[in-house]
């Protein structure tokens, strides 16, 4: 079947450089003294460890679990000893340390017990799940938690396999295809099966014409009838083909828009490592723990190696001899999307498809960057459709907003703009920049977002358990009044009154509180200039009343024995009002001569303190007189006291004891209702003034 191909726009032809590792077969790497597995080994969240220093593990024992969905797996390569965990340089453009496990193989290689997955009979979910645990991802760079491509909901139209391996040097995929065709087909059909998908189509450069073959040499020795809908196409050597919606673009002619996921058109896309790992995972319970990669460049062996996760890449760079010859330096990937190592002693990831050991011939030491002269070349070239030196200036700028208006995030940093820029700019790193700016200001949003969320919450639950509080007051308040209620007991029937009248005042207070909150929800400034001027008012009430005490306390004579006044319970009959009336009194008395001196005009305010003035100097003048008084000769008698007087101090005394009895053995609920009531009419008095002083203004 000749199927018409469709190509995508732009795209280059950067030299190849395949020929020199093509040719030869995979060899497999020796085992290294020490591997180093860094938990970063997916798109997503890091893997959570599992081992600890000193713990010996076996080969495909799981040493770091997935943390999360859009994560997965780390296993132990080889049978050894956990070395450390601990903060190691990785393969990464920032040349930082990460997080990893260093594992000491003990030679032995001995496996873990690995029973078979009945994936065809479990449940999708379980099968994805069994998937991220045994640590499989995108191989071909972007290491994708593959589990989760496997979550389509409806039947798929068309299964794509990547095998175009489009960029420059890299032919690890070319040679798995070659050598492995069976094993691909095999996983090519569970990947079929588990997403329900009408029609296969993998597609392949055309100068790779030797895998195309084994791949439909293998179709045709499969004994399955799933074969039939597996058609392999030789698509153009362009790069970059390889993208997931450029071969899209290639096999089907389907664009997928910015936004839009592949799988909402019917198309999901796997690279054929990842496919591999996918078979060795369910048909032998093999979890990633080792990888084909491409060793060229300045080396004696170029070739394809299938080493170990965590391996260090100079053991492999040592294996192909690159020993005896110095290089510039070293390119982890593809020239294109790759970066430059800043070390070798990093261990080889599961992202890692090709290391380069770099010439000055190959690799001559870049250009000065110069300015941009808008020649639209880059443009031109883009396969993603954007405008590269317009996400070029904003980047620069950091105008990040603008970056994203036009669709920065669709940039598969492929390198093709800066590949034909005449200017030499570096657009890829700009871009790169950029998108980090982005994530990092995403990422403070969320988490003061988040701060705010728990401070919402916990004030909610405040006012909730406040609310509560007050409910279960009230309950118990309603519960004494009907108890008050049903006894004939006329003081239950007073105790009833009181208690109604508290629960109006609660209610009251509540409404009084709802109307205070909602104002200042709808109107804040106006709340905080009414809590401003009542914060004042109060300030010079207090003032005044400071005033007051202190011209008080300085007006009162020292009086002779004699002439002082008696105590309350001394001048009191027996029949006046008890010691809490008599204090309310006092206390009203007090509330109502402060009242009446806030509320003089300037003048009567002046008045009056020019005649407390002069009351206070003629009381000093007293004072000083009776001092001189006071003074009783030693042969002079004290007058004895009043027979009648001294029998109303006796029935005061007695009256005043008779009150404290009947206090202290009243019950805490009396206590509280009198304490109620009390407060109630001290409100009352408070309320009364203020009306009045606001009447006054």
């Amino acid at each position: 079947m000749n199927r018409q191909i469709i190509t995508f726009h732009g795209g280059v032809h950067p030299p190849e450089h395949k020929a020199e590792s093509s040719h030869y077969p995979i060899r497999t790497a020796a085992l290294p003294a020490r591997l180093i597995l860094s938990l970063q080994q997916s798109i997503g969240s890091a893997a959570k460890p599992l081992v600890k220093v000193g713990d010996q593990v076996a080969k495909g024992q799981m040493i770091a679990a997935a943390d999360g969905m859009i994560s997965a797996a780390l296993h132990a390569p080889t049978s050894g000893r956990i070395e450390a965990i601990d903060l190691y340089p990785i393969a990464h453009p920032s040349g930082l340390r990460d997080a990893c496990i260093v594992l000491i193989p003990d030679g032995k290689d001995q496996w873990q017990e690995r029973p078979l997955f009945d994936w065809r009979n479990a449940e999708p979910n379980a099968v994805r799940t069994y998937l991220r645990d045994m640590g499989v991802v995108g191989l071909g760079g972007a290491v994708f938690p593959s589990h989760l491509k496997l979550s389509s909901k409806t039947q798929l139209d068309t299964l794509i396999i990547n095998g175009a391996e489009c960029e420059p040097y890299i032919t690890c995929d070319d040679r798995l295809m070659r050598e492995r065709a069976a094993e691909i087909i095999a996983g090519i059909l569970m990947v079929q099966s588990l997403l329900n998908a009408k029609q296969v189509l993998i597609g392949i450069e055309d100068n790779k014409p030797e895998a195309a073959a084994a791949l439909r040499d293998a179709i045709k020795a499969s004994r399955s009838k799933a074969v039939e809908a597996i058609e392999v196409v030789q698509v153009p050597t362009l790069y970059p083909s390889g993208g997931a919606k450029q071969l899209i673009k290639l096999l089907c002619n389907i664009e997928v828009p910015s936004g839009v996921r592949s799988t909402d058109l019917g198309v999901q896309c796997f690279n054929v490592a990842t496919i591999h790992s996918i078979y060795c995972a369910l048909a032998h319970a093999e979890p990633v723990i080792r990888r084909v990669v491409t060793i060229t460049g300045n080396v004696e062996r170029p070739g394809n190696y299938e080493a170990l996760i965590g391996t260090p890449l100079q053991d492999l760079l040592k294996a192909a001899g690159e020993g005896e010859k110095g290089s510039s330096g070293y390119i982890y990937g593809g020239p294109m999307m790759g970066f430059e190592l800043p070390s070798l002693a990093v261990g080889l990831s599961k992202a890692g498809n090709c290391v380069i050991a770099k010439t000055p011939a190959d690799f001559p030491e870049k250009p000065r960057e110069m300015p941009c002269i808008r020649c639209s070349k880059c443009a031109e070239a883009c396969p993603a459709e954007l405008q590269p030196m317009d996400l070029f200036w904003f980047a620069k700028s950091k105008n990040f907003g603008k970056a994203q208006e036009r669709n920065l995030f669709d940039c598969i940093e492929c390198g093709a703009c800066a590949y034909v820029c005449p200017s030499n700019i570096r657009l890829v790193d700009y871009y790169r920049f950029a998108k980090s700016e982005i994530w990092a200001a995403e990422k403070t949003k969320h988490a003061a977002d988040l701060a705010r969320e728990r401070f919402e919450f916990r004030e909610f639950r405040a006012e909730r358990e406040k609310q509560e509080k007050a409910e279960r007051l009230a309950a118990k308040a309603t519960q004494k009044l009907a108890q008050a209620v049903a006894s004939d007991d006329p003081e239950d029937a007073i105790r009833a009154a009181k208690i109604k009248a508290a629960i109006a005042k609660s209610v009251a207070a509540n409404e009084s509180a709802a109307r205070d909150a909602g104002l200042a929800a709808s109107d804040a400034d106006q709340a905080e200039q009414l809590a401003a001027e009542k914060k004042a008012k109060i300030a010079a009430a207090m003032a005044r009343a400071a005033a007051k005490k202190a011209e008080a306390e300085a007006a009162v004579p020292v009086a002779r024995s004699e002439d002082l006044p008696m105590a309350p319970s001394q001048t009191l009959p027996a029949s006046s009002l008890d010691k809490t009336d008599r204090t309310k009194e006092i206390l009203d008395k007090r509330r109502e001569e402060r009242a009446r001196i806030a509320a003089m005009s300037p003048e009567e305010r002046s008045e009056w303190e020019a005649a407390k003035q002069a009351e206070i100097a003629e009381a000093k003048a007293a004072a000083a007189l009776r001092k001189t008084e006071s003074v009783v000769p030693a042969e002079e008698a004290v007058p004895l006291l009043d027979e009648e007087k001294a029998a109303k101090i006796r029935a005061a005394m007695a009256k005043r004891d008779a009150e404290k009895a009947r206090l202290a053995a009243m019950s805490p609920e009396e206590k509280a209702v009198l304490a109620a009531e009390r407060q109630a009419r001290i409100d009352a008095a408070m309320a009364a003034k203020a009306a009045k002083a606001a009447k006054d203004e």
